[in-house]
């Protein structure tokens, strides 16, 4: 007799585990924020945290759950009331499915509150401790780990995700948008900015580069920008370039020729006239000036 061998169908498969976190946060608690190119999930094990992801803020409360897609910028706050107890779990997946959690925010019910609990009690009994410092995320197996363990983390992970994605109740984000996270995303995003750039004087940088390093669209830093600064991206960073300029001119340790060189300049006739335009006299003009004003 022929037996048919079915195979399986696997919806939502998880290949590599990064990091278990448990973390117990003071009531004010900041984490400015990251990207990374695999999956995280933050749950509300105890009262509440505010959460950016992209240019969105969100209010998670005790039993929610928010899944960072690959390369999204996303950062963390207590409410300076209470605080809050949070998983997070980052992960990688491949599955097709995983764009079911795209942009979504889920409370969990009673059976998936249990499986993300034995998520933690099968990677407690897989890894070592600290599971809760935000800079380390290296996962190193214990010695004396029970059988099957980490099948089991990655089961339970699996069941959740199923369950969530099989049900498909996501909580209507506007139920949890917080204006005031989403603003100090920005502060922190356009401050980190304009630090690196200040950093990066002596390349030269394109908005392209900036949107890329920040894992951010070029449409909202320019408009981040235009309303905090009230200038371009790339004007903001060739003013930061002639402050530079103009603070070697003072100091005189390098004529024109080797500070258009240092800045990034193609040519001095070029450096010339972008110091012109922005300050209304040449190089040798405010050289004169500062010079005058020492005398």
């Amino acid at each position: 007799m022929d037996f048919i061998k079915t195979p399986l169908e696997t919806a939502i498969s998880i290949t590599h585990l990064i990091s278990l976190h448990y973390f117990e946060f003071a009531k004010d608690f900041i984490f400015e924020g990251e990207a990374h190119d695999f999956w995280e999930l933050l749950y509300v094990d105890k009262g509440e945290i505010e959460v950016t992801a992209d240019s969105d803020g969100f209010v998670l409360k005790q039993g929610d759950v928010i899944f960072h897609k690959p390369n999204e910028f996303h950062s963390v706050w207590a409410n300076r009331k209470i605080g809050p107890n949070v998983i997070v779990v980052c992960f990688e997946s491949r599955s097709e499915a995983m764009k079911l959690f795209e942009n979504k925010l889920f409370c969990l019910n009673d059976q998936e509150r249990n499986w993300m609990a034995g998520i933690m009690k099968h990677g407690f009994a897989s890894y070592r401790p600290p599971f809760d410092l935000p800079r380390i995320h290296d996962l190193i197996k214990r010695d004396d780990a029970p059988f099957g363990s980490e099948q089991l983390l990655r089961i339970h992970l699996e069941l959740l995700l199923l369950s969530l994605a099989a049900r498909g109740e996501a909580l209507p984000q506007s139920n949890r948008l917080s204006l005031a996270a989403a603003e100090r995303s920005e502060d922190e995003l356009l401050k980190r900015t304009v630090a690196f750039m200040e950093e990066q004087v002596y390349s030269n940088l394109t908005l392209e580069e900036l949107c890329a390093r920040f894992h951010v669209g070029q449409s909202r830093l320019s408009a981040l920008f235009k309303e905090r600064l009230g200038q371009s991206v790339m004007k903001t960073y060739k003013n930061l370039k002639i402050e530079r300029v103009k603070l070697m001119i003072r100091e005189e340790r390098c004529n024109f020729t080797e500070i258009a060189e240092q800045l990034g300049y193609n040519s001095i006739h070029t450096f010339s006239r972008h110091f012109k335009t922005a300050v209304g006299m040449t190089p040798t003009e405010y050289a004169k000036t500062v010079k005058a004003r020492v005398l």
